[in-house]
């Protein structure tokens, strides 16, 4: 097998992996979540779109990345009054998470993207990537896969609200798996807004409720209007976005830090 053509992270052998610190590929960690999507979409839509971006992305430039396997549990509690979804708290997805960054930095990777799927995973992806910077001598970046498609949709959207199960949700898994998408059961629904507040959590202020208090459908949007071209076109724009992301990445430099203190400094201290 030639290391620089293999993606998948776990299809390596430890002697294979030293090849690859040695190329320095960037190593990408996808993250999403088990939970409801409707009655029209399956519980692995997150994990299975971030994941499908994340493997394109590996194919596209295999020389250049490493993908590991998908993180598919996330931040969920709001969505467990609908049958099927799993929880993981906080505390506990940002240290599994950070246990692996941490152990691809140790190896001597120097580079690690954590790519998510899941919105409601995104400020603790950020605090991954923060805490592997202060804990490692590499570098931890955080980005979700749709951040790159959003003006791509905007061109080819029928809907207004791009949030979950919607049009943007639904044209991906169509173009992907279109036989296991139930378009015969997709129906829109919207979420509880008020001045400043939404219920989840698109308003200005930061909040999101238990999804059983304002909707028995656990859509929010309308994915009647989704299809497979429209997945494709977005698809392929989130990919391209990641491989120009990944470009950046790669020459971002790693610089010595300077301690500006005059005076001696407490380095026993651990935080």
């Amino acid at each position: 097998m030639n290391v620089r053509d293999e993606f998948r992270y776990n299809r390596l052998t430890w002697e294979d992996m030293n090849e690859a610190i040695a190329m320095q590929k960037v190593v990408v960690l996808p993250t999403g979540s088990t939970e409801q999507h409707g009655k029209h979409l399956p519980l692995d839509t997150d994990a299975f779109l971030v994941e499908s971006v994340c493997h394109e992305l590996g194919r596209r430039i295999p020389d250049r990345v490493l993908v590991l396997p998908t993180v598919s549990y996330g931040l969920n509690l709001h969505h467990i009054d609908f049958p099927g979804t799993i929880h993981i708290e906080p505390e506990v997805f940002i240290a599994f998470c950070l246990n692996i960054t941490k152990s691809v930095a140790y190896h001597g990777f120097e580079k690690i993207l954590v790519v998510n799927g899941h919105g409601s995973n995104a400020p603790m992806i950020d605090l991954v990537a923060r805490k592997t910077v202060l804990a490692t001598e590499s570098l931890c970046f955080a980005a979700n896969y749709f951040t790159f498609l959003v003006d791509a949709f905007n061109e080819v959207k029928e809907s207004e609200v791009m949030a979950h199960a919607d049009e943007m949700e639904t044209s991906l898994y169509l173009h992907l798996a279109a036989d296991r998408v139930k378009m015969d059961k997709a129906a829109p629904d919207n979420d509880r807004v008020g001045k400043y507040c939404s219920s989840d959590s698109t308003g200005t202020v930061r909040f999101n409720d238990f999804w059983g208090r304002w909707t028995g459908l656990g859509v929010h949007g309308d994915p009647t209007p989704a299809t497979a071209e429209k997945g494709e076109i977005i698809f392929n724009a989130s990919v391209e976005g990641l491989v120009e992301l990944i470009d950046d990445i790669h020459k971002w430099p790693i610089e010595k830090r300077r301690d500006q203190h005059t005076g001696p400094v407490q380095k026993e201290i651990r935080w």
